[in-house]
């Protein structure tokens, strides 16, 4: 089971088992977890070129992808870069699954974001009552930019969503996030493996 992606499913800052290695003990599968801090859709497209990449992908019975949230991080508040965020975003995870099925035909998740920056009450209090309506509409436009990009035979989108803010919404994900109100910790590493074994 080959990861590809940014900081979320590399696990940073959690010092915890992330949610593709649960996720490939609960398959009895073996994890090759390649995704890294601050990457954007267009590394992960860049990072298919790679010989150790492109070999991972050649064995891999699924691959797992959650990239974009960085693509519009550093300028969420603005609508228009938002927009062009994703619609990069759109064209370039279409590109990364196009790519990995011409290296080796195989399932492919795309996973959505609960957010693409900050969350619960660190957002509340770092953002105020504005940034944390942009934030929710960044993270709009990129989980339906992952949805449109997955939207072809042998790709499945799913949202994180329901496991930090839960079947309604109404869920404060501060207990899933570490400090940083970023980044899951472990407790938000096993909501988000919950949700991939429905898959199968």
């Amino acid at each position: 089971m080959v990861t590809l992606g940014d900081s979320v499913p590399a696990g940073t800052g959690c010092g915890c088992t992330a949610f593709p290695e649960l996720y490939a003990q609960h398959q009895g599968a073996v994890s090759v977890n390649l995704a890294a801090t601050g990457l954007t859709s267009a590394d992960v497209y860049a990072e298919l070129d790679e010989p150790a990449v492109r070999e991972s992908l050649r064995h891999a019975d699924e691959v797992l992808l959650m990239i974009g949230a960085n693509d519009v991080a550093d300028a969420f508040t603005d609508p228009d870069s938002v927009a062009a965020g994703a619609a990069e975003v759109r064209t370039n995870v279409r590109a990364i699954i196009e790519g990995i099925q011409r290296i080796h035909p195989t399932n492919v998740v795309v996973l959505g974001y609960w957010n693409v920056v900050r969350d619960g009450k660190v957002a509340n209090s770092s953002y105020g009552t504005d940034g944390v309506e942009a934030s929710t509409e960044a993270t709009r436009a990129i989980n339906d930019a992952l949805a449109a990009a997955a939207d072809a035979d042998g790709t499945i989108y799913l949202s994180t969503e329901p496991a930090f803010h839960g079947p309604d919404g109404s869920q404060d994900p501060t207990p899933l996030l570490l400090t940083d109100g970023d980044h899951p910790d472990s407790a938000g590493h096993i909501a988000i493996e919950q949700l991939l074994p429905q898959l199968g």
